[in-house]
């Protein structure tokens, strides 16, 4: 969702800790790479050896927004966190934008670093991207996980006060037109969470690789929603974070971190009970 309304007080960078600056994820020239692909140059950053793990962020938001992830994963896999096409530092000026096409890159990218396949953890339009991923892509994810997802842009997905915004957000700028590049980039991804994904809950069936569905107990997203997407995966978790919003990876790192990395390690997966 959108990254005004959800984030910005989540983004606080921590003291410095023995006397070394932070890192600065998403803007860290020592990690950072571009690809071209697909008519887009992406933006992405590497962090640590092992298992690759995709990171895959939110609506406005870039890969700065797993500083609190990064460093738990970076231990034990090879984390990719990549800026999605028109967020962050990958540039897209095409007029358009779908998560099929999100998901297309994220594929594009793993063939472009010689990845079979990966470990995937996306948060909100991420875990979107993430599930539509597995479905388009069966053989390139290994495991995922998906935080704040959801599969359809309306009011029995979206809690009621998220839903109103974004009505109101398209009512204001629908009869606008945007001539600065800042602007109908920042029109363009917002239409992205007001008009997408649409994605049936029956499609959930195909998917093959084992699934982490994980909101908060107050996310935007409307708990029976989260819990649909469960059941109707043929092999899966679920975790609804106690006392804890969309932003589930920033209000409980060390949890959410334990937890996921929990379920990529784990060996077997029994069928959600339904």
């Amino acid at each position: 969702m959108l990254r005004c309304l959800l984030l910005l007080s989540f983004l606080l960078v921590g003291p410095l800790a023995w006397g070394q600056p932070p890192v600065p994820y998403g803007h860290n020239p020592k990690a950072g790479h571009y690809a071209t692909l697909r008519g887009v140059k992406l933006y992405y950053e590497t962090y640590g050896t092992g298992a690759p793990l995709l990171l895959l962020h939110g609506n406005g938001g870039s890969s700065q927004d797993f500083q609190q992830t990064i460093p738990y994963f970076a231990k034990r896999y090879r984390v990719i966190a990549l800026d999605s096409r028109a967020h962050g530092q990958s540039v897209d000026a095409a007029d358009s934008l779908s998560f099929e096409m999100l998901a297309d890159d994220c594929a594009a990218l793993l063939t472009h670093l010689r990845l079979d396949s990966a470990y995937v953890l996306g948060w909100s339009d991420g875990g979107i991207t993430a599930l539509l991923l597995a479905l388009r892509y069966p053989g390139k994810v290994k495991k995922l996980a998906a935080t704040g997802a959801n599969l359809w842009p309306d009011s029995t997905a979206l809690m009621p006060a998220l839903w109103q915004q974004l009505q109101r957000g398209y009512q204001e700028g629908r009869t606008q037109t945007f001539t600065d590049p800042k602007r109908r980039n920042d029109w363009k991804v917002f239409r992205l969470d007001y008009d997408q994904p649409h994605v049936p809950l029956a499609a959930l069936a195909r998917l093959k690789a084992p699934a982490f569905i994980i909101a908060g107990d107050r996310d935007v997203i409307r708990p029976e929603h989260t819990v649909a997407i469960y059941r109707s995966l043929p092999r899966a978790w679920l975790w609804m974070v106690p006392n804890s919003g969309h932003a589930t990876l920033l209000e409980h790192p060390d949890e959410f971190n334990r937890q996921v990395d929990a379920f990529f390690q784990a060996r077997a997966l029994a069928p959600p009970a339904r």
